[in-house]
């Protein structure tokens, strides 16, 4: 028998282009989704958060989708009354540590540039001899089978895509479901492994993209024809960037007034462009339609029931909120809508202020 019709020498390799072919093909159908975009930095952003929950995962520190955005926004998180003091621990030292990573792939400090720019280094030397997602896949193996850190590497991971002009944007795939605690860590198993969560850590993006398209061209074609300077457009366009948002963080990055900018919300609640998230009086929370979900992670206000005396309350299990069901919106196919221009004046200073909210944000939880 010929040597090279052994399966023990062809699985490997068959596995191995496979994913390959499709983390190729996922990640050029993501960079040319984002090429031109008017949401394209909105996503980065979005996707961002969305990336360090999955890191944080991957490892040991699980962290609900919704809680990183509840907390950026200072809302009291929605946790079972009968957790002890420890499991309350567990969940804000999961957002700690998932901001930290935040930290790690945004805006690293003078320490973690260094170690960023020694991964950078180490997979460029190794991923030089190959194709660059086939020798990133090489490098990270053998940084990570000689001690390295993850965090260095994800960060070096998305610097290094952009150097070899896989991605044309700063898009954070780092593949962390390959670094779960159940996965094989032999280089012929985890190699493809790694690729194909590059590959599914990509699809997960372009749906993103989608999703944030849609809920936006529905909520600007309903606001009608309106002034360039409107500040409704710009609204709408800075919930497109947010998870989430208060009435003040709205009124703070447009300059406005909260009472002006809350009524403003009101209206688009009422148009049904976006939902309320929280039904508090003071603090309430709104995100763009298909948001719901997120009131399953944000606690309700605590308000006295009418008729009740003083006392604790009978333990009788209440029934939960109903939430609405936001299916997709009805929209034409988005080459028949109009081109829409994204309004990005206020972009940079929001994301700006969104930046800081996440450095306070996680020095609050490193102080507690």
């Amino acid at each position: 028998m010929d040597s090279f019709d052994r399966p023990e020498r062809t699985e490997p390799p068959r596995r191995l282009f496979a994913a390959l072919e499709r983390a190729s093909a996922s990640f050029a159908r993501l960079d040319q989704a984002l090429t031109m975009h008017p949401l394209r930095n909105a996503f980065i952003y979005r996707f961002r958060l969305d990336a360090v929950r999955r890191q944080a995962g991957a490892d040991g520190q699980l962290i609900e989708p919704w809680h990183l955005a509840a907390l950026l926004e200072g809302v009291r998180l929605r946790m079972d009354p009968y957790l002890s003091i420890a499991e309350r621990g567990a969940i804000f030292e999961a957002a700690r540590h998932a901001l930290t990573l935040h930290q790690w792939i945004a805006q690293p400090d003078f320490d973690q540039e260094g170690e960023v720019q020694t991964a950078l280094q180490a997979i460029e030397r190794v991923a030089m001899r190959s194709s660059p997602l086939l020798g990133a896949a090489e490098a990270a193996y053998e940084w990570l089978a000689n001690g390295g850190r993850r965090a260095p590497l994800r960060g070096a991971l998305i610097r290094y895509w952009r150097a070899r002009g896989v991605l044309r944007q700063p898009v954070p795939l780092t593949g962390p479901q390959a670094l779960m605690g159940d996965i094989p860590f032999d280089r012929s198993s985890w190699q493809p492994l790694l690729l194909q969560a590059l590959a599914e850590e990509a699809e997960a993006g372009l749906d993103l993209l989608r999703d944030l398209d849609r809920a936006w061209r529905t909520a600007r074609t309903a606001l009608g024809k309106r002034r360039r300077n409107s500040r409704a457009v710009q609204a709408i366009d800075l919930l497109a960037a947010a998870p989430i948002i208060s009435a003040h963080t709205l009124a703070t990055r447009l300059d406005m007034a909260v009472s002006n900018a809350l009524a403003l919300l009101d209206e688009f609640q009422s148009a049904g462009l976006v939902v309320e998230l929280t039904y508090r009086s003071k603090r309430r929370l709104f995100g763009l339609a298909g948001m719901a979900r997120m009131r399953d992670f944000v606690a309700p206000p605590r308000r006295p029931e009418p008729g009740r005396g003083r006392g604790r309350p009978r333990l009788i299990a209440e029934p939960p909120d109903p939430v609405p069901s936001m299916g997709p919106p009805d929209i034409a196919h988005p080459a028949a809508l109009p081109r829409l221009e994204f309004d990005y004046s206020d972009l940079d200073a929001a994301m700006a202020a969104a930046d800081q909210a996440i450095r306070d944000t996680r020095l609050s939880l490193d102080r507690i």
